[in-house]
């Protein structure tokens, strides 16, 4: 702890002139070495009854699931009205080495 003493002084001072900024700022110099510093530890998140949940780890994509993401926005698997052809999109990733190792 600061010493109480240097507290003292700086509260007499202030009341003898009145400058409130240059005691709160000599208040902090005398305290700064004792204010813990943040971390940015991030909490965990925690249920209705304030017990910690555990996530769970995010599973792979699969061959599938990557191909689609990969080709979703290409033109040619496109309809008319802006959804997936995902009929073509099927025959056309049976065609790739993904696909073949798939259906052996």
């Amino acid at each position: 702890m600061p010493r109480r003493d240097a507290i003292f002084d700086i509260l007499d001072e202030w009341q003898t002139t009145g400058d409130y900024e240059e005691a709160y700022q000599q208040i902090q110099r005398e305290y700064r070495i004792y204010i813990p510093k943040k971390t940015n530890r991030s909490r965990p998140k925690r249920d209705y009854f304030g017990r910690p949940t555990r996530t769970k780890p995010k599973r792979k994509l699969s061959a599938w699931n990557k191909y689609v993401k990969a080709n979703s926005n290409k033109p040619r698997f496109r309809l008319r009205s802006g959804k997936l052809n995902l009929k073509k999109m099927g025959v056309a990733f049976r065609k790739t080495p993904a696909g073949k190792k798939k259906r052996r």
